[in-house]
């Protein structure tokens, strides 16, 4: 099987990105939504809100990851959010996630960006091996607090 081809997605491709996202989001709990998934989508990329690297096979979405630029006040620099990285059960153990971490690195360093960040849950050994074997970090000097706001 042929590897996907990895790239910069932009709107026109809310067809191959909307399934995704609506599966990523399922994933974590949400109820299945392709309207919700797509007006976000819509919204971040018409917006330049957020960048998202698209794995694709031929007309078929494999895998996204989505990032989100903020800035560090003491490093007087861009950084970025990896906030969120999702290739299809189908399409996993091809070396995809590995692909969209790497563009999603090599964006931000082409940009000027000093720093990628992501979290993941405690217990979600797969990913945390992914990222340890891509080389992040986990950083356990800070401790992350949540403030909700209703809305």
């Amino acid at each position: 099987m042929e590897q996907p081809t990895v790239r910069q997605a932009v709107l026109d491709d809310l067809e191959l990105l909307t399934p995704l996202f609506d599966a990523y989001r399922h994933f974590y709990g949400q109820p299945h939504d392709r309207e919700t998934a797509e007006d976000f989508l819509r919204a971040r990329l018409a917006q330049g809100d957020s960048v998202i690297f698209l794995a694709h096979d031929a007309d078929l979405g494999v895998g996204f990851v989505q990032l989100y630029p903020l800035f560090s006040s003491v490093a007087a620099a861009r950084t970025f959010v990896l906030n969120d990285l999702f290739v299809l059960e189908q399409a996993r153990r091809r070396g995809i996630a590995s692909r969209l971490l790497d563009a999603a690195i090599d964006y931000a360093n082409r940009v000027g960006a000093v720093r990628l960040t992501l979290s993941t849950a405690a217990d979600n050994a797969a990913a945390r091996a992914l990222y340890e074997a891509e080389g992040w970090q986990c950083d356990d000097a800070f401790a992350v607090y949540h403030f909700s706001l209703s809305g």
